[in-house]
């Protein structure tokens, strides 16, 4: 395998993990605001970048049925938030193929 650079965002709002800075996502791609996380207020994003994926696994969530895996920042390993791979409610599927970031764990890059 070789080397694995980090992505730089170049935008006017980045937010970053919280424990070593590295870029994870743009402001601008914030689709929802109005989630919860294990550790409180959380993002919904289209992307995100400098993450590892765990395992896809089920999880009982407030709103349903979901196949989710954690994800991580690339750099410190440390658990940032997770993706969503499959909702199985219909309200549900925009969910899929998006991040979710949790607030407690990020910090604004600048």
């Amino acid at each position: 395998m070789g080397l694995v650079y980090n992505t730089y965002l170049n935008s006017n709002q980045i937010y970053g993990c919280k424990n070593c800075k590295t870029h994870l996502a743009n402001h601008d791609d914030i689709i929802s605001r109005n989630f919860r996380g294990q550790h409180g207020k959380a993002y919904l994003f289209k992307t995100v970048v400098n993450v590892g994926q765990a395992e896809p696994v089920e999880r009982n969530m407030t709103t349903g049925r979901h196949i989710v895996r954690d994800i991580f920042c690339r750099q410190c390993r440390e658990t940032v938030g997770w993706k969503y791979d499959k909702a199985f409610e219909s309200s549900e599927k925009y969910k899929e193929n998006k991040f979710i970031l949790e607030a407690e764990l990020l910090c604004k890059v600048y």
